[in-house]
């Protein structure tokens, strides 16, 4: 028998004791109780109790979300309190999608839904990337008159970027007739996890523009979109905004700053906040240790690894990004069997189950080190399906140290890229390439053939310069931009002067 708080009931009505003994109920055999004082007392009916009682078994740490259903179900009254009580324990549940199965089943009772029922619907939604279930949840909110609300508004955005539906997202946000902070980090949000990076800095000032104050949420998304571009001075400019506003300098913030100088070459000021930072986590540390090693310092990524698996750092345990910039970092340095111990104890020491992305930087490690035969046999004892990266960046070590195809690798590998991408121009490049460099240029000229009459082009080269403080992108190529006709003019004339010292 589970002993229930004493109280003194000369002060309280039946109700008021039993909603005292549900706020400081702590486990289910003790809400059972209770709920069996609430039935003798006939409050089984009430509103209020019985949404209290849902609220335990759904949101509570002792949570029992099939005794919550049992609790709405069976209840004679369908009060949209308790519906949206139970959506909610779903949403934030391994279950989210158990929440659409509520939600109709409280439609089918009668009960009506309010503002507060399609947030954490839309929610869990999101949650689980159900495009189909939240297209469906966002037309019963319009049919409802509540799409315009604006916890509904911001859920929306954030379910179609979750999506992957940036258009729908924007169209969202751009019809919402009210807005806070959140709608615009949301619609940011959206814009800078599709890749979409430069809307998302659009979005940004048009959000300061608009007289709303940017939040830590924004600066930290704000610096994810510069990081992803090498948008150095954007980046700096967010970091003296950081300053001149007195922000805290928390750990998100810290993070992004060092991983948008890590990711944009500027290292040392990536090492300075990295030093100032009073409290990292795995993040910071991961950051800064990809930062150098993609710039080049392989001893130095390493070294601080070592300084992070250390024992004055013991709560901080290595993720899939850490070791990834220590993959990197032998890369880089031709350190084969470093690599390999580290990829061993990736999976064995710190139980993290290697990613294709892993896959493929230990296939980098073997064959900028030249030991092709080694890395497809790397490859074909993979437990996951080889992407077609992993292929491609083995065929391009082959064109480097083994031109003529002794060991035929390249030719095992080509036949299996093009067989996975029949139609990718790049492949066929690097094919062309191959051939050429061993020279076999009949079979250079029927790839680049094939290419011609099957319409392929390879994607042209791109490259962003930070220049003034603007962001320019070129393409590889002739552009007939007019902007673009006086460099051409210029360039004509230095390849015209060359020509004639030489």
């Amino acid at each position: 028998m589970v002993r229930l708080p004493t109280l003194n009931t000369q002060f309280f009505s039946k109700k008021h004791e039993c909603l005292f003994l549900l706020n400081s109920c702590g486990s289910m055999d003790q809400l059972r109780q209770i709920q069996a004082q609430i039935h003798l007392s006939g409050l089984y009916q009430d509103t209020h109790t019985l949404s209290e009682l849902v609220y335990f078994c759904s949101l509570s740490p002792s949570k029992n979300l099939r005794h919550a259903c049992a609790l709405v179900h069976d209840a004679a009254t369908s009060s949209p309190i308790s519906w949206n009580i139970l959506i909610r324990g779903y949403a934030v549940s391994d279950y989210p999608l158990e929440a659409v199965l509520v939600f109709r089943k409280m439609r089918e009772r009668g009960a009506m839904p309010n503002k507060l029922t399609f947030p954490f619907l839309i929610k869990s939604c999101a949650v689980a990337s159900a495009l189909g279930e939240g297209r469906q949840v966002h037309a019963d909110a319009f049919k409802c008159g509540l799409d315009s609300d604006v916890y509904v508004g911001n859920n929306l955005i954030n379910f179609y970027g979750r999506c992957k539906k940036i258009v729908d997202a924007i169209k969202v946000f751009d019809e919402m007739p009210e807005r806070t902070v959140v709608s615009w980090n949301s619609v940011i949000t959206a814009c800078v996890e599709s890749l979409w990076l430069g809307e998302g800095i659009v979005y940004f000032f048009r959000m300061w523009d608009g007289g709303f104050e940017p939040d830590e949420t924004s600066m930290v998304l704000l610096l994810s979109a510069c990081a992803e571009l090498g948008y150095l001075s954007l980046g700096r400019w967010a970091h003296s905004q950081l300053v001149l506003r007195g922000m805290v300098l928390s750990v998100q913030l810290g993070t992004a700053l060092v991983e948008m100088y890590g990711k944009s070459g500027a290292l040392g000021y990536a090492r300075s906040v990295f030093e100032r930072m009073e409290r990292r986590n795995v993040w910071t540390w991961s950051a800064m240790i990809l930062g150098l090693a993609q710039h080049g310092f392989a001893e130095k990524a390493l070294a601080l690894f070592a300084m992070m698996s250390s024992n004055n750092n013991h709560d901080i345990c290595p993720n899939y990004v850490t070791y990834l910039g220590v993959l990197c970092a032998c890369s880089h340095a031709g350190m084969v069997d470093e690599g390999y111990q580290y990829f061993h104890d990736m999976k064995c020491v710190h139980g993290i189950k290697p990613m294709m992305m892993h896959y493929g930087v230990m296939v980098d490690v073997l064959s900028r080190a030249g030991r092709l035969e080694e890395a497809y046999g790397f490859i074909q004892r993979m437990p996951i399906e080889p992407d077609p990266v992993v292929w491609r960046t083995l065929l391009s070590a082959c064109i480097v140290h083994d031109v003529h195809d002794h060991a035929g690798i390249g030719e095992r590998v080509r036949k299996r890229l093009l067989w996975m991408e029949p139609r990718r121009g790049g492949n066929l490049v690097i094919v062309a390439n191959m051939y050429a460099e061993g020279g076999m240029w009949e079979k250079a000229a029927n790839v680049r053939r094939v290419m011609r009459d099957g319409g392929m082009k390879k994607m042209a080269g791109e490259s962003c310069v930070d220049l003034g403080g603007s962001m320019h992108r070129f393409f590889a190529g002739y552009d007939p931009c007019p902007d673009l006709m006086p460099v051409y003019h210029l360039l004509d004339g230095l390849n015209l002067h060359l020509k004639m010292v030489n």
